[in-house]
């Protein structure tokens, strides 16, 4: 498949923050590695001036999904903590738009749409069709892909740019059997039309 991209594209970094990142409080094993092929897709879309953005769990100290609060998780993505931070290697263009989410304590958010402006964003630069990347492929990649095609885009997923934690055998793959089963397609870099 050969994808040509229009002004009605646009690319969704789904939370690339150091907290997820080899090293970080919920490590995603291997999560690193997808950041030179997001970096491939931030020039491509950055060339063409098209819209990007880039979601990030910005948590309150207390929020629900922390294992001190009854959630499944450790600490992580604390607003404002290095943890929250994209990594220096991520190559994000100065006028990208960032969309914090879970931002609320008693209010998990694994998806980017989830009560954040990222749909009225959207909306503003008439956008068709989303491309996705990011962490992790069964929770905030899957989610964000559901609602994105709930919402009447058409979501490609950037196969070389995500990445799974797979606490369970199997899960990325269950996750992406479900996108697909939802009507995502699943792309890699070198079927962009550059």
């Amino acid at each position: 498949m050969q994808i040509k991209l229009t002004d009605k594209d646009v690319l969704i970094i789904v939370d690339v923050q150091n907290d997820f990142l080899p090293g970080g409080r919920l490590a995603v094993s291997g999560g690193d590695q997808i950041i030179p092929a997001l970096n491939q897709y931030i020039g491509v879309f950055s060339a063409k001036r098209l819209l990007i953005c880039v979601s990030r769990d910005w948590h309150p100290v207390n929020h629900c999904s922390f294992i001190p609060y009854g959630g499944r998780w450790p600490v992580h993505c604390v607003a404002g903590s290095s943890g929250a931070r994209f990594p220096k290697n991520l190559e994000l263009p100065p006028d990208v738009h960032i969309i914090s989410k879970a931002t609320l304590p008693d209010k998990e958010a694994y998806s980017a749409f989830s009560e954040t402006q990222l749909y009225p964003l959207l909306q503003a630069f008439h956008v068709e069709r989303v491309f996705l990347g990011g962490l992790a492929t069964e929770f905030c990649v899957l989610n964000t892909v559901k609602d994105a095609i709930q919402n009447r885009f058409t979501a490609f997923v950037l196969e070389d740019a995500i990445c799974a934690i797979n606490q369970q055998p199997g899960d990325g793959l269950q996750a992406i059997a479900d996108m697909k089963h939802h009507g995502a397609r699943f792309i890699c870099f070198k079927e962009i039309v550059i």
